[in-house]
């Protein structure tokens, strides 16, 4: 399980998070929301190291995350990050076989297990036809399939996405969530230890009905603190929302019952 406590960041003398806590079991997907700069992706950024919490904890496993080395840090958090800033003259195998680099001997070979366990994340994504195109040919879509794969091949027990969304079409986003759901359907090994594990992912999404349908938990979060906690059902009302997000919106049930439905009310 990771578990985060008060935890605080700051840029600056400026507070970003405030007072955070949440878990977020094994097996679970737990979606970020909240308006524009209400601390998401900085959430994402103090989990995988890049920036250092004011006070607070992150642990997995009763472990400190913030004691860790960069390379044991590696071997238990993973992050899909939105496609940008991929080298243009990286082979898509390339990209993919990066994950694996917190594994590698002191000579940095890939060993044949480790070339087995890149294919394998390539076939689940549907990106082996990709393997030998540069990154610079690829569309948006194939990108972010291509960093999902790279996540899965680094074999951590916690996946964070942030904004895996962003400007991607609707079938591309439904295909990449239902990979994300795959991956932490599955328990997976390759992580070093001889075990296998149940992944769990941490996603950041604008989508709110996207959230409903793929989400264990929520955690609502507004100017740095959190909002609200807990299932679908649970954050996904319209008087919070309304509040969080400055607009009137409204929530109803999905034409198949299965998910709550968030839509904004007509002036």
């Amino acid at each position: 399980m990771l578990e985060v406590l008060h935890l605080t960041v700051r840029y600056g003398t400026k507070p970003v998070l405030r007072d955070v806590s949440f878990r977020l079991a094994d097996g679970e997907i737990l979606a970020v929301i909240g308006p524009n700069g209400a601390g998401k992706s900085t959430l994402v950024r103090a989990l995988s190291g890049i920036l250092p919490p004011e006070c607070g904890s992150i642990r997995y496993d009763g472990r400190d995350l913030c004691a860790l080395s960069v390379q044991e840090r590696a071997r238990l958090i993973a992050v899909v990050p939105q496609a940008r800033s991929l080298p243009a003259g990286f082979t898509a195998w390339q990209v993919v076989s990066l994950g694996r680099t917190p594994y590698l001997n002191w000579l940095g070979q890939l060993s044949p297990a480790d070339e087995e366990l890149i294919w394998e994340a390539m076939r689940r994504t549907d990106t082996q036809h990709l393997a030998h195109r540069l990154v610079g040919e690829l569309s948006g879509g194939e990108l972010q399939r291509l960093l999902l794969a790279r996540a899965m091949v680094q074999a951590t027990p916690v996946m964070l996405l942030d904004e895996p969304t962003t400007h991607l079409d609707l079938q591309y986003q439904i295909g990449l969530l239902n990979q994300m759901v795959e991956v932490v359907r599955q328990p997976i090994s390759g992580n070093g230890n001889g075990k296998t594990h149940q992944p769990a992912a941490l996603v950041v999404l604008h989508d709110l009905n996207l959230v409903a349908r793929y989400a264990d938990r929520v955690l609502l979060l507004v100017d740095g603190c959190v909002r609200a906690y807990g299932t679908s059902a649970e954050v996904l009302r319209p008087q919070l929302l309304s509040e969080a997000f400055g607009i009137p919106l409204e929530v109803m049930r999905s034409p198949n019952g299965k998910y709550p439905l968030v839509v904004p009310l007509m002036a």
